[in-house]
């Protein structure tokens, strides 16, 4: 597997104190911006499948909207029950206004 950087949005598009679902290699992926910090987690709840963007961002938390677990977008760690396993995280770069989430890809054979 090789580290690659995808693009996943505009930083212009997504203004501090907003999340957006991305797809990132065939993953959906969470990118917020809290005070212009970027920060990238799985976008899939780890109690229940549900979509962590529609939930609420306060701070560097994001709440589940289904049952309302808590992670940290840091360390993808669950602050709030029920859930109890984290989110994987992913590197983020910016360069010249774009997003980038670092995600492993297969290497070519």
């Amino acid at each position: 597997m090789k580290n690659t950087l995808i693009q996943a949005v505009k930083a212009d598009d997504l203004p501090p104190g907003a999340m957006t679902c991305v797809d990132v290699g065939g993953q959906r992926v969470l990118v917020a911006n809290v005070d212009g910090v970027f920060y990238a987690t799985d976008d899939t709840c780890t109690h229940e499948d549900a979509s962590l963007s529609s939930g609420s961002l306060k701070g560097e938390m994001v709440k589940c909207p289904l049952h309302g677990s808590r992670f940290s977008l840091r360390t993808g760690e669950p602050m709030e029950d029920p859930a109890e396993d984290p989110l994987r995280c992913y590197a983020v770069t910016v360069d010249d206004g774009i997003v980038f989430v670092e995600f492993q890809a297969p290497e070519s054979p």
